[in-house]
């Protein structure tokens, strides 16, 4: 990995990608949705603060673990634009996200836990389909996949 002087306070795109690990394409489309920014040179060539390397960091993170990009740019609003965010500013921000992740964790237990029952039944009306139909409500109103063709 490219090492970039402590004294470079601007990093050209292919540095960034270099060191965050994300695609040239990657990044501009970060840019492109507002979750970085960069400046323009004389020559109309993008320079990134050195901190867009933990922005881009915390973006990438967030993808993983489900976060919609339009969530990870509100919480990146948040952040100063006059400093380094710190450690403490990166914790309040995932923070906010624990109690979604948390039912994210839930929802995919339960899935794992049940998916042999439900693969291939297609009904939405069995008892014991707790994935689609928990308790069995929609085989109080009619029987069968044709539920599944109501909804579309």
């Amino acid at each position: 990995m490219p090492q970039i002087p402590e004294k470079i306070h601007e990093l050209t795109v292919g540095q960034l990608s270099a060191r965050s690990g994300a695609a040239v394409s990657a990044l501009h489309f970060y840019e492109s949705k507002g979750l970085i920014t960069s400046r323009r040179t004389s020559g109309n060539q993008r320079r990134y603060a050195r901190d867009t390397l933990r922005r881009v960091a915390f973006v990438r993170a967030a993808q993983r673990v489900g976060i919609p990009l339009a969530t990870i740019r509100e919480a990146l609003a948040q952040l100063p634009e006059e400093r380094t965010p710190t450690r403490e500013d990166w914790t309040r921000l995932s923070e906010a996200w624990r109690s979604e992740l948390d039912e994210r964790i839930k929802q995919l237990n339960r899935l794992r836990d049940h998916l042999t029952d439900c693969i291939g039944c297609g009904c939405l009306s069995l008892d014991t389909c707790v994935l689609s139909n928990p308790d069995d409500v929609f085989g109080e109103r009619r029987a069968g996949s044709r539920l599944m063709a109501e909804g579309r």
